[in-house]
């Protein structure tokens, strides 16, 4: 999700409601510590305790493939006050992948256990250290091998993506898969992939046997879809956001980013959301059209009001 659920979205989703916690763009990590700026940049939640202005906590996750160096910078981030580590074995970009990032390091069992293991050891104990992964790079052999990895190393919890780097993002998630990990492995397991409604929730839940849903396009498609889950949760009756709702949240995130960001990257950040949005809204296709020529935050802005 990088590029999408940054600082300003993870507030605004937050403070619609129904998250239990949220988990930053990856801090990408190669051959050195980063600095203090770098991840107060990423994780401005960080100057708040680790926790959206709504008070959501953020866990920071990091990618990279040196044990050392991501072990140092988990250690510096602990320190900079991150309620938990999460480290990333599941990016299927290609950009990633080919700097030895994400869901490649899943074809080397091996050091994904090194790297849970340098890390876990190099934050305090009550620091938890989770790990995301996808069921493989390119099929499926290795992922009870790696999810064992991650166990062995001591890690705290592990979310899956129920697909391969291959299958990338399309239908089905193989839920299925995650139920057979999480019968080997003696961690919590959280479940994600193809999660957009209640009934996909439900679902997931009884096919994976997980308690804990992680949700991401499917929230940045519908931002109140954490919200509705909780009613039902508790048998409540709740009114979907209209569009009105959504456009409303569009402005201030135009808003919001504005202020964040180089104005040449507004309008791409504006756009990828409507993308996303399309899915549950036909508006957002509609306003999509509109805008998808305009570059200048101020016509944006036009277009969004007129």
């Amino acid at each position: 999700m990088e590029g999408v659920v940054d600082y300003t979205m993870r507030d605004l989703l937050t403070q619609v409601g129904g998250i239990d916690q949220c988990v930053t763009e990856f801090v990408r990590v190669s051959d050195r510590v980063l600095p203090a700026k770098v991840f107060r940049r990423l994780c401005p939640e960080l100057f708040n305790k680790g926790r959206t202005p709504a008070g959501t906590p953020v866990v920071l996750q990091l990618l990279g493939s040196d044990p050392t160096v991501l072990a140092g910078n988990a250690r510096k981030a602990a320190k900079l006050g991150a309620p938990g580590i999460d480290l990333n074995f599941g990016c299927p970009a290609k950009t990633v992948n080919k700097s030895k990032g994400g869901a490649v390091l899943l074809d080397t069992p091996e050091l994904i256990y090194e790297i849970v293991k340098a890390v876990r050891e190099s934050v305090p104990s009550n620091t938890p250290v989770t790990a995301k992964m996808r069921l493989g790079n390119k099929d499926k052999s290795l992922a009870l091998e790696n999810a064992q990895a991650i166990a062995d190393a001591k890690a705290d919890g592990l979310t899956i993506h129920a697909r391969t780097k291959l299958e990338g993002y399309r239908p089905p998630a193989h839920w299925e898969w995650i139920a057979k990990i999480r019968e080997a492995v003696d961690i919590p397991i959280t479940a994600n992939g193809e999660v957009w409604n209640w009934d996909d929730y439900q679902k997931c839940q009884v096919v994976s046997g997980c308690d804990n849903i992680m949700i991401g396009r499917g929230l940045i498609a519908r931002p109140d879809l954490a919200l509705a889950i909780k009613h039902h949760q508790r048998d409540e009756s709740f009114s979907s956001f209209n569009w009105q709702q959504v456009l409303k949240l569009i402005e201030l995130y135009l808003n919001r980013v504005e202020q964040d960001i180089a104005a040449k990257y507004v309008h791409g950040r504006l756009k990828q959301w409507l993308h996303h949005l399309q899915r549950e809204y036909d508006e957002a296709g509609i306003l999509f059209e509109k805008i998808k020529k305009l570059k200048e935050p101020s016509s944006l802005r036009l277009a969004l009001y007129g």
